[in-house]
């Protein structure tokens, strides 16, 4: 449940991002209605990091965004489905016009497997990501292909307290705005302790 509240507040963030900077635009751009006549999209998943107390990386594995009949009132509906070594899981309903439930699961793990990771409060973390995305980042051209980059905490008044995370760097792929995200990583340098880097994926098949 608190997973679902979690995803529900940071869909609503991101279908108020209508002043966000260029990178934002781009990663929040309006994607729906989500018809997917060729079938459900599919992301496959790789993360990796250390194994802690209250931590255990994804792995490989897949999420699915496919089209579904909400039971509670019969009308269209989204839903995601992770299938990875640590969990097999559906959530959702989302609306069919709303925000991209993918990128909202991608946003919500970064945040949750950070908080597991330092200790820190996962409300201030969802907090600055919220604040990156938004208002900061920039965009590249990468072999043909845009890219919006943001880095969260490099400037943070509590980057001494985060353990390596302060490294951490966020990568969008985009193609066109209307069409679901290619890429997103999540990647930060050796955390402290001599632990290894944080990195999480999600690539469109």
């Amino acid at each position: 449940m608190r997973l679902l509240c979690s995803l529900a507040l940071l869909g609503l963030l991101a279908a108020s991002a209508a002043r966000a900077g260029e990178a934002g635009d781009l990663v929040f751009a309006d994607r729906g209605p989500w018809n997917m006549p060729d079938g459900p999209l599919v992301w496959v998943l790789d993360q990796k990091g250390p194994a802690v107390e209250g931590f255990q990386p994804l792995g490989q594995g897949r999420i699915t965004l496919d089209r579904i009949i909400d039971a509670s009132d019969g009308k269209p509906a989204l839903q995601l489905a992770e299938d990875t070594a640590r969990t097999k899981r559906r959530i959702g309903p989302f609306p069919i016009s709303g925000g991209d439930p993918a990128l909202t699961f991608f946003l919500e793990t970064t945040a949750r497997d950070m908080a597991a990771l330092t200790g820190g409060s996962p409300f201030y973390i969802r907090n600055r990501l919220k604040d990156a995305l938004f208002r900061g980042g920039k965009v590249v051209e990468d072999d043909g292909q845009r890219v919006a980059i943001f880095a969260p905490f490099t400037e943070d008044k509590n980057k001494a307290r985060m353990f390596g995370f302060e490294t951490l760097e966020l990568r969008f792929t985009l193609g066109d705005p209307k069409l679901p995200i290619r890429r997103m990583a999540a990647k930060t340098g050796p955390l402290a302790g001599d632990r290894p880097a944080y990195v999480s994926e999600m690539v469109l098949q």
